[in-house]
């Protein structure tokens, strides 16, 4: 393997044999503790993306890496052709910790909303009555829930979708956060669920208003259709309750989990829901390889574990109340920042430019280069989403780092 020696020639490597399908800010990782990264050439970094909140309990956490280490000289895969003696325990665990009678165990996050689908779909077909090959799953505009053929297909996103057809039916979009526009759609007798994200966050962290999810489930509830939460990213604490649906007292008919149930050591992912709907899967239905596999759980036991003891909720709750404080006392004063908006440590700031303008990503340019790492989403939104053991003093240090990057932007105008 060849030994990187700066920043550039990482980025040289990746550009000459990697798929361009990214477009990362131009900062070389190679380290990781905590709150902090440090590059290549040495320099610290603040995270304020937490790889889009899979490291909620912050990089390297020592007691989810002892866990891995520990697991990873015993067994590490068996595959589902056999027991092994991690998986059991993993999902009485996972149950109970969330509440629900069953779970079934992938590992992307998108795999796990392809995963929810297909569950809908046979439970529509099983349980509901509806006609097979009939069935219509309603989606929000907006949406991202991954990137595969069949998500593609309702999304809204025209560089994901453009030139990726034919797509997968099936789909019906309504707007994000008007309970008529999904009362009206629920009036279709073929439609068997409601996928959605409590939170937008690759939208730009659109929080619905009070009482959206609770209709929404009412709604679904009065119409035999299941309540699908898409918490890939919101869930396991960053919007300052275990999971953002909690903030309504929301209990989805099924919970999409993903990204940090693991703390960025592996990639797990999970569908729960309770008997009635998943025992429509049977043997050779669904599965995976790796899905389930005894490194992973016992990896995900460990993070979930960390999430719980250390109260990582109540620290995102409090801390991002900090947070849009320090931020919303920008509006009014700056003629750059013109919103923010957000969920515990799930934030974002709504830059008074285009979409199509540079100013959110060269304002990201310059955090990075006075020590804040962020990343812009949809051209003028910067969200904000740092690990979730910050502290205070760690947070309005990176407070006045945004400040005054924002300030010298507003004297270049």
């Amino acid at each position: 393997m060849e030994n990187l020696t700066s920043s550039s020639q990482a980025i040289e490597l990746e550009d000459r044999y990697g798929a361009h399908n990214y477009h990362p800010l131009p900062v070389v990782l190679a380290r990781g503790e905590g709150v902090f990264l440090w590059d290549v050439e040495g320099k610290r970094y603040y995270d304020f993306l937490s790889a889009y909140s899979a490291v909620n309990q912050g990089h390297c956490h020592p007691r989810i890496k002892q866990a891995l280490i520990e697991q990873a000289g015993i067994l590490t895969l068996t595959s589902r052709a056999f027991y092994n003696d991690v998986l059991g325990p993993f999902e009485k665990y996972l149950t109970e910790y969330f509440g629900y009678d069953k779970v079934l165990p992938m590992n992307t996050g998108a795999e796990g909303v392809e995963t929810a689908i297909k569950i809908a779909r046979k439970w529509g077909y099983e349980r509901k009555g509806v006609d097979e090959n009939a069935a219509k799953i309603i989606v929000a505009d907006g949406n991202f829930h991954g990137r595969t053929t069949t998500i593609i297909s309702f999304s809204n996103d025209r560089n994901a979708r453009k030139n990726f057809g034919p797509y997968t039916a099936g789909f019906v979009k309504v707007p994000y956060d008007d309970i008529s526009a999904l009362e009206s759609a629920l009036e279709d007798p073929a439609v068997v669920a409601f996928l959605v994200e409590p939170i937008q966050g690759e939208a730009g962290v659109f929080v619905p208003q009070d009482g959206y999810l609770t209709k929404a489930k009412a709604a679904c509830q009065s119409k035999n259709v299941l309540f699908i939460a898409d918490e890939i990213q919101t869930g396991i604490a960053r919007t300052g309750k275990l999971l953002a649906v909690d903030h309504e007292n929301v209990r989805p008919d099924m919970l999409i989990l993903g990204k940090a149930i693991s703390g960025g050591f592996y990639p797990v992912s999970a569908v729960l829901a309770d008997d009635h709907i998943m025992n429509v899967i049977k043997p050779g239905q669904h599965g995976s390889t790796f899905g389930g596999n005894p490194l992973g759980v016992k990896v995900a036991m460990a993070a979930l574990e960390v999430v719980k003891d250390e109260n990582l909720a109540e620290n995102a709750e409090r801390l991002g109340v900090i947070f849009r404080q320090r931020m919303q006392e920008m509006v009014g004063k700056s003629d750059l920042v013109r919103l923010v908006r957000g969920k515990g440590l799930l934030n974002a700031i709504v830059i008074n430019d285009s979409e199509e303008s540079s100013t959110a990503w060269d304002i990201c340019i310059a955090l990075a280069e006075n020590g804040l790492l962020a990343k812009p989403t949809h051209g003028n939104i910067i969200r904000f989403a740092p690990p979730l053991v910050m502290t205070e003093i760690q947070l309005n240090e990176c407070c006045d780092i945004i400040e005054r990057v924002i300030a010298k932007f507003e004297t270049r105008g």
